[in-house]
């Protein structure tokens, strides 16, 4: 088997690179390129078992996610795979179904296992980080916020909530619902407030509570708040869908009921994963997941490489696509 030293001087670099390459340290990506190249060549393969004894940590990386079958939090995990691959860590990927035990048990695995660091969307606000900092692993937030002075990635929400919402108001419609997750959970809760800024300043006189509706971040939990809301006196003219599982459940519903887009407005934040109605019919605010992922990433890579700067939160921006051809009915 090849040694770091062949590897280095194939590459044309010092064996101190070659270890910083493989350890996700500061290179160039010019030597980074070189060392991989001869790397694969001389197939190299890292002694972890011998750095993970010297560093007392694994070049693994926890992501720990609520809802491993929505495609926004695959898209995120993606972003995640690619720069930690790139910087020679793998990555473990542990879905909570947003409870807080299992977030416990994935959490004290990463301790126990010696994780370099965990990337972490919290199943709720009441998600407990203490062991895991005292530990001494860095964690970043993504998604949504911990309570806790970390790193984090996450959407401009209430910006995302008030896009959709106005977008509707612009096409025509007054009379607009809102369905989101969980209240606790901090996405659903600022993008609900997205919403009822635009229908306090645009409607004054409307309830602001009426057309709110909590609910899960699933496609289930969108077809039940979608029924309540068309059973009302008065149902809804157009709906805002605080992310795109609730949409493709509130669309679903639409379309058993005859009352697909522009009949009843549409308007869903983050990128529909899969529906029968034409995307040109459904309002959708962008959510760049994958850019969450790949922006997290390279912030844990510095807080494992030793940076100890104070906590950072970076707010990523979304992107409008207007539904065509829309009409009040």
């Amino acid at each position: 088997m090849a040694t770091i030293y062949e590897v280095a001087r194939a590459a044309g670099v010092s064996p101190a690179t070659v270890s910083r390459v493989f350890n996700g340290m500061g290179v160039s990506e010019e030597k980074t390129r070189a060392v991989r190249e001869a790397a694969r060549q001389l197939k190299f393969s890292p002694n972890r078992t011998a750095r993970t004894l010297r560093k007392q940590e694994s070049e693994v990386i926890a992501l720990v996610i609520p809802d491993i079958e929505n495609p926004y939090f695959t898209e995120l995990a993606r972003g995640v795979e690619d720069v930690a691959q790139s910087a020679g860590y793998s990555v473990v990927l542990c879905n909570t179904d947003s409870q807080l035990e299992k977030e416990a048990t994935y959490l004290q695995i990463a301790i126990s296992e010696h994780m370099a660091g965990v990337i972490l969307a919290a199943a709720s606000d009441h998600t407990n980080l203490d062991d895991l900092l005292a530990a001494g692993r860095p964690v970043v937030a993504v998604d949504r916020g911990t309570g806790y002075d970390i790193d984090g990635v996450v959407m401009a929400n209430r910006t995302a909530g008030q896009a959709a919402t106005e977008n509707l108001v612009q096409a025509g419609y007054r009379r607009i619902a809102c369905i989101t997750g969980p209240q606790e959970i901090e996405t659903a809760y600022e993008r609900a407030q997205g919403w009822q800024t635009v229908i306090a300043r645009s409607f004054p006189e409307a309830d602001p509570t009426e057309l709110l509706r909590y609910s899960s971040f699933r496609v289930d939990g969108g077809r039940a708040v979608m029924e309540e809301l068309l059973a009302l006196p008065e149902p809804p003219d157009a709906i805002v869908a605080a992310n795109n599982l609730l949409g493709v459940g509130a669309i679903q519903v639409l379309t058993e009921h005859g009352l697909t887009p522009p009949k009843i407005g549409v308007a869903v934040v983050g990128s529909l994963p899969y529906t029968t109605l034409s995307p040109s019919a459904v309002t959708v605010v962008r959510l760049p997941a994958r850019h969450m992922g790949v922006t997290a990433a390279k912030l844990l890579l510095e807080r494992i490489a030793g940076d100890d700067q104070p906590a950072r939160t970076v707010v990523l921006r979304n992107e409008m696509q207007p539904a065509r051809l829309v009409e009040s009915n």
